[in-house]
Parts: structure tokens; sequence; C-alpha cells
């Protein structure tokens, strides 16, 4: 099938589709008289009566660290057997630590090990350890990459993120009456439920990639232009989100916010080339990254984060978009992931998956429904990625195995998927019970590569070259 109808099947009947969803599901639940912006729910049942000022002991924190850090590795040591990545038993640390388990055996011990007073500590270490790490994800892309496949790359990235958005705004009809926080219009928590159902998880995939030495083969790569595209086009629909939540009930376009967005993003396209000069020329100067070089990258990803919390979004969004300004460096992005990812991997990423644990109310889908419901975001996630991204490789001509590895790849949401839904959740988009259910969602599309990878043949090492799956299944 050629790419423009491919295109025109994929990407642009699709969004049709969820714009008339849109449509439909603002008539049908009109936006509420609104008194203020929608609140955030608490953090957790530990977390309902923390205040912003309340401190932590030292030694209660190490403890904190302590026990996601076992907790943590054993789970990964645990999964690795079956050929799952570290992450998938990071994820499943952080919601055993959490009320879902713990909370249940052990509530004095969840109590003691993270009481109330303790959590604004641990979400500001872990939001710090995400500003760095969002700031590696942004300058590890490869833009390159994704010129050399052109058309093929970009039809796979749009339909695998317009198809289960439209499903997930369509899913939102269902959802909304019961699923939404008081006082929410339909279309903040129809665009965030799209927005989460179409992420793909970046790095993830990039883990996996590696581990089964398919990084460098035909399908690894153009994996990885289109979640390179995923990346971007995500956090530009969380950004847009955002925004309209927050201005949600405002009856002026907020111009403060898109004029400092708009320069902010203006202006550090113009200092991109010379930034990259100056950076080059100092690692290439002193043989290697410099404690000087490494502090200004630190610098740029916490100015990054500054300027886009300063503007009402997301410290994240800056210090992502600091990192992409960078990424065409290749030999920067390795000297600084070579510094600053073992940290972030081993100690300050685990946090932030415990306090997503923390904030995981499994104990809250008492009810049949509520997991049939669970069952059915799963599915419509899997449907919508996986099946929109193995159709868009199809119709591109990639191999129908091969178009179905690719899908199965699209579908990892991991981390990207957590950071998206704390933000949600911080928002006041999502209820908790929803939170939960899509956290669940993120945990099993994320366990379900590679099993699927395998059963579809996928090698634990290089293929020789051309097609992914098929030049294996000759051997």
């Amino acid at each position: 099938m050629p790419i423009r109808r491919g295109y025109l099947l994929l990407v642009v009947l699709p969004f049709l589709a969820l714009l008339v969803a849109l449509h439909f599901g603002a008539a049908r639940h009109p936006s509420p008289v609104p008194s203020s912006a929608p609140a955030a729910p608490a953090a957790s049942a530990h977390a309902a009566d923390a205040t912003p000022t309340a401190t932590s002991s030292v030694g209660l924190l190490l403890a904190q660290v302590l026990a996601v850090l076992l907790a943590t590795r054993a789970c990964g040591l645990a999964l690795r057997p079956l050929g799952q990545p570290q992450v998938v038993g990071e994820m499943l640390a952080g919601i055993l630590l959490g009320p879902s388990l713990l909370g249940l055996l052990a509530p004095a011990a969840s109590a003691a090990l993270f009481p109330p007073s303790s959590l604004p500590v641990l979400s500001a270490l872990s939001q710090l350890g995400m500003v760095l790490y969002m700031f590696l994800v942004g300058l590890d892309l490869d833009t390159g990459a994704l010129r050399e496949r052109g058309g093929t790359a970009l039809l796979i990235s749009h339909a695998s993120i317009v198809v289960p958005f439209a499903l997930g705004i369509a899913l939102s009809l269902a959802l909304f009456g019961r699923f939404a926080p008081p006082g929410l219009p339909f279309t903040p928590f129809a665009l965030f439920l799209g927005a989460a159902m179409s992420v793909t998880a970046f790095p993830v995939l990039a883990r996996i990639l590696a581990e089964r030495g398919l990084q460098r083969t035909p399908l690894g790569g153009l994996a990885l232009s289109a979640a390179a595209v995923d990346d971007v086009s995500a956090w530009t629909i969380l950004a847009a989100i955002t925004v309209v939540v927050r201005t949600a009930g405002a009856e002026n376009v907020p111009f403060p916010t898109v004029l400092g967005l708009a320069l902010f993003v203006g202006g550090g396209w113009l200092v991109r080339r010379p930034l990259r000069r100056v950076t080059t020329a100092a690692l290439e100067s002193r043989g290697g990254m410099t404690h000087g070089l490494l502090a200004t990258l630190v610098g740029l990803a916490l100015a990054g984060g500054c300027v886009t919390e300063a503007l009402g979004l997301h410290a994240l969004f800056g210090a992502f978009f600091a990192g992409l300004l960078l990424s065409k460096e290749r030999r920067l992005a390795q000297a600084a992931r070579e510094r600053l990812e073992g940290p972030l991997i081993v100690v300050l990423v685990p946090l932030y998956f415990a306090f997503t644990g923390l904030r995981t109310r499994l104990d809250l889908m008492v009810e049949p429904a509520a997991w049939l419901v669970a069952f059915v975001v799963v599915g419509v996630a899997v449907i919508g990625k996986l099946g929109g991204s193995a159709l868009a490789a199809r119709a591109s001509g990639v191999p129908s195995r091969d178009a179905l590895a690719l899908g199965v790849l699209m579908n990892t949401r991991g981390l990207m998927e957590l950071v998206i839904l704390n933000v949600g959740l911080d928002l006041g988009v999502v209820s908790p019970t929803l939170y939960s259910v899509l956290v669940l969602m993120a945990f099993v599309t994320t366990l379900m590569t590679s099993p699927l990878l395998s059963a579809l043949g996928a090698p634990t090492g290089p293929a020789p070259g051309g097609s992914l799956v098929s030049d294996t299944r000759k051997q």
C-alpha cells in the first residue's frame, strides 16, 4: 500500500473520528460551572495528611531508599529468568511497596516506613531524578536516524499515536461518568486518556532491543525512530493538555503561558547550534567529560525544568527539551550517560517507581466491574497501539511477522507511561481508581513485550541483516 494511502487510512481518518468523539462527549457531558481549577487528589491513603512543609529524618529517608533499592533489585533478578528487563521488576517492586500489597499485609510496617510526613521529601527526590533522566532521554534521541527512514517511520509513529488516541477518547465516553474527578470537564479527561493510550516508552524499548541485540537490525532501527517521534509527540500533547486543564474555565486564552512557551522553545532552537559547538569543543579539548561540563549539562536540565514549571507546565517538559537541543551530539550523549545513568537508574528512578506504587490503589478495585474495566482498558490499549503500529508497518511494506514484532515493541509503555500518569494525577485529571487501572495497564503492556517477541521468533543476538524475524527463521 502506498504511504500516502496508508497515512489517509491510519492517521487522517482516526484523527477525524477522534474529533467527532470529542465533540459528542463534550455535548453529552456539559462542562460544570467552574469554581476553581481541579485540585490534585491525594497521593495515597498514607499521603492524605501530608503537607508541603512536612519533613523527614535522614535516617528514615535512608531506610526508604534502602528498601526501594532492595525491592527493585530483587524483583528485577526474580523476573530475569523469564526474559523480562530490569524495568519490569522495578515497576512491580513499586506496586508491591505501596498500599496494594505491603499496606494490606503489614499496615503498621507500611505506615512506619512510608509515613505521610516523609512523602514530600521522597517525591522531591524522585522528581529530581526524573528531571535528570528526562534530560538524558532527550539527549539520547537520534533525530538523524528518523530522517534516514523518512515517511515509513512517520507513518508508523503517527498511526501508533492517532489510532490508540482515538480509541482512548471513544473509551472515555463510557468511563467519564464513573471515573472522572468531580467538576472536571469532559475534554481534558478524554484528551488525557487518549494520551495515556498512545505512549511508547522509548528508553524501555531501547533497553529491550539492546538486551536482545536488535538495536542494529533494520526493524530495531525503525522501531527506535518511530518511538523517538512518539516521545516528542507525547510530550507535546501532554503539554497542551496541561495548559487546557490548568486554564479550565478561563475566559481568555492563556497568552502568558503560550507566549512564554513559544519564547522558550524558539530561544532554545536559536541557540542550539552554538550550544552544541561549545559543549562538543569542551568535551574534545579535555578528552572526556569533566566535572565542569557535567555541571553545565545538569544546569541546563534544571534550568529548562525551572522555566516550564514557572510557565505552569511541568519541569519534565523543560528538561526533556533541554536534552533534545543537544541530541545530535552522540559522543556528548554517550559521555553524559556514562556519568549520570548509573546513579539515576540504580537509585533515583526506582524511587519514582516506589512513589508511583504508593499512589496506586489496587485495593480500590474490589468490585468485579472495576477489574472488567481494567481488562477493557488493557485490551483497548493493546489493540490501538500494537494493532495501529502493525497495520502501519504492513502498509509500508514491512513483512507481516516483522510488522507484528514492531507493533509489540511500540506497545511497550513502561516508565514514560508512569510519568504521564503521575502528571495527570497531580493535575486532578484522573481519579485514584482510574490511575491505578492505568498503572496496571502500563505494567501489563510492558510485561508482555519480551514473551511476545520470543513467540514471534525474535533473536537474542543481532540478526545477520535484512528482516529481523525472517532472517532468524531461516537459520
